[in-house]
């Protein structure tokens, strides 16, 4: 059963924290949608894979300052990553990011995990934060998950947000082992990602279809292999899923169809916190913590 902790959370609304298109790009995407849809989903796919850079917060400074870093090449998708060692526990916590994050966008995760003896260990994925690329994708963070485990594992748990809880899910399913993973505000079925994505740059449906048609031809394989109840179908191990019922970015349906299809899991549904609002809430947190010990 999911436990719900909706009384746990502010009552006060908060502001849309969805990741705004700038205007230049919705501009484009018509004008190309009404030249040849071909280069319209070219364009798209290309933007898909493209993620945003911010500024690191002021939040994240403390962790990165306070982090041993270092440069990891991923053979298998012949690209670098920058590795953020937090803490020197031998017991390990592997972090990851969402789209448009960073390696230190669970920083309070992290001090939390280091105030109960654990050390984290978290990366910018290709394409984000201090790593090369300008382009990636997801199975790119798997990849990377991977060859974080062989270089610096073993993990005892992995904590993903968003699109790093989707990678943390087909990880597993590809080998990764831990004891437990929690996944915070995880997407799922790929062509709902993709349908959402083409709304928000304003294109018509039929573009989201030939994205994923792209992408299929593009890496031979169905793009719903990596969705998140599909990998879910593979796991044993227990997963804690949390997600806000308010999350702009991805819709709570995703949260629940996930633990449905999860052989050991527990659900946790909050309110009013939004999608990243929710890596620092301090009940949220509590829970994270007491599902990992237990």
């Amino acid at each position: 059963m999911p436990y719900n902790f909706i009384e746990m959370t502010k009552k006060a609304e908060i502001p849309n924290q969805s990741l705004q298109i700038p205007k230049v790009i919705t501009v484009t995407a018509k004008l190309l949608q009404a030249i040849s849809p071909k280069l319209a989903t070219l364009f798209a796919a290309r933007l898909f894979t493209t993620p945003l850079k911010h500024r690191l917060p002021k939040r994240e400074i403390n962790m990165e300052q306070n982090s041993s870093q270092q440069k990891l090449f991923i053979p298998k998708i012949n690209k670098e990553i920058n590795v953020y060692h937090y803490g020197d526990s031998p017991k390990k916590v592997l972090l990851v990011h969402g789209w448009s994050g960073r390696g230190t966008q669970l920083v309070k995760i992290a001090d939390a995990l280091l105030e109960k003896g654990y050390s984290t260990i978290s990366f910018d994925a290709p394409a984000h934060g201090k790593s090369g690329s300008k382009t990636t994708i997801m199975p790119e963070f798997i990849a990377c998950i991977l060859e974080m485990e062989k270089q610096f594992g073993p993990f005892e748990y992995a904590i993903g947000h968003s699109l790093g809880g989707m990678s943390i899910l087909n990880a597993v399913k590809q080998g990764l082992n831990i004891k437990k993973a929690v996944i915070i505000g995880s997407g799922d079925i790929i062509q709902d990602i993709l349908d959402d994505f083409v709304s928000k740059i304003q294109m018509k449906p039929i573009i989201a279809s030939m994205m994923k048609k792209y992408f299929e031809k593009k890496f031979g394989e169905p793009m719903e292999l990596y969705s998140g109840s599909f990998a879910a179908q593979s796991v044993e191990i227990p997963i804690l899923v949390i997600h806000d019922e308010n999350d702009e970015d991805i819709n709570i349906k995703a949260a629940y169809n996930i633990h449905k299809n999860l052989k050991n899991s527990q659900l946790i549904v909050t309110e009013k916190l939004g999608h990243r609002k929710i890596l620092g809430d301090k009940k949220v947190i509590e829970m994270l913590l007491k599902f990992i010990s237990n």
